[in-house]
């Protein structure tokens, strides 16, 4: 008897480590599923909140979730300070990989040494390419200069019957890849049409609607003649609009971005033409390069991605009242 009483304790014994071996299988498939320990880790740096910043954000968060990664996310409300001290803290939490809008892309040597080794994919601002490295440190966006092409060709278009324009230039922060990118698409592509092009105003807004619209009532003061109004933004284009309106002026004003307010501005005649640009499919490329990044990997094999590995574009469209229907929704 004694010795059938210890074989049955032997079975409950083998019994219960078999369901707690069982029961660790299923709780570790569920937190990695969930973005648990077996998820990689992401941590994403925002320079500062806005419209469309807010659709790239959400994007990386629902992709991060897709995948069974980990994020969080922390914005450095536009200061270089900030944003440093967040890499440094993600460094410390020993985070897999970094996902930086740069606050300023001068300061890309600092970001990276605040994170060591950990991998980095740059959004939002586009470091210079001497600064990206395949396999380390990469950029997911979209070719800023083709933005510029498109509004550029737009122009041409609308104003083909005439030889010289006199064009007002609006223009983001002047560090921002941006309106680097953008504003040399513009000029370059206007340049290069043979038309004689006058630069009658130009000057920065820093992607503000109410900057814009004051910057834009100093010109109507001079004036001066504009045949239309590039803006690198929908935000800086808006407000130029609404100066129109309150001056009872009407000419081609363009944006980029394609938001709801831009759209529907194109909707009622207040715009004439916006570049879509993707927040919700950057969002998910930069994830995906980042999970690539955690694991040693390259883009090499992802959508969009160059043959140097170091950038992943996601296109630019175009937009006017002939397709917005499509857009802002």
């Amino acid at each position: 008897m004694k010795g059938r009483k210890g074989y049955g304790n032997l079975k409950r014994c083998v019994s219960l480590c078999l369901i707690v071996v069982m029961l660790t299988a299923v709780l570790s498939g569920c937190a990695q599923g969930a973005g648990g320990k077996g998820g990689k880790r992401i941590f994403f740096s925002l320079n500062q909140m806005d419209t469309f910043r807010q659709t790239l954000v959400d994007a990386a968060s629902e992709r991060a979730a897709e995948v069974g990664a980990q994020f969080a996310m922390e914005d450095a409300g536009g200061s270089i300070e900030k944003q440093v001290e967040q890499l440094k803290k993600a460094a410390a939490e020993q985070y897999d990989v970094i996902i930086c809008s740069p606050v300023s892309v001068d300061t890309i040597v600092q970001l990276k040494m605040s994170v060591g080794d950990i991998p980095i994919v740059f959004v939002n601002s586009c470091p210079d390419e001497k600064y990206l490295q395949e396999g380390k440190y990469i950029y997911v966006g979209s070719s800023e200069q083709v933005a510029g092409e498109f509004q550029a060709e737009y122009v041409l278009g609308k104003l083909s019957g005439s030889q010289e324009l006199n064009v007002v230039l609006i223009k983001g922060p002047a560090n921002h890849s941006a309106t680097q990118g953008r504003t040399n698409g513009v000029k370059r592509t206007l340049e290069q049409s043979g038309k004689q092009i006058h630069y009658v105003f130009e000057d920065t807004a820093n992607w503000d609607e109410g900057q814009a619209e004051k910057l834009f009532e100093l010109f109507l003061r001079t004036g001066s003649k504009a045949d239309c109004v590039i803006c690198n933004n929908d935000s800086m284009a808006l407000g130029v609009a609404e100066a129109c309106r309150k001056n009872g002026i009407s000419l081609p004003i363009l944006g980029v971005d394609a938001t709801a307010d831009g759209c529907e501005a194109i909707r009622n005649g207040e715009m004439a033409f916006t570049v879509y640009q993707s927040g919700s499919g950057q969002g998910h490329a930069a994830v995906d390069a980042a999970i690539q990044l955690a694991g040693n990997g390259d883009v090499k094999d992802l959508e969009g991605s160059t043959e140097d590995g170091k950038y992943v574009w996601v296109d630019f469209e175009r937009v006017d009242s002939s397709n917005v229907s499509q857009y802002g929704k």
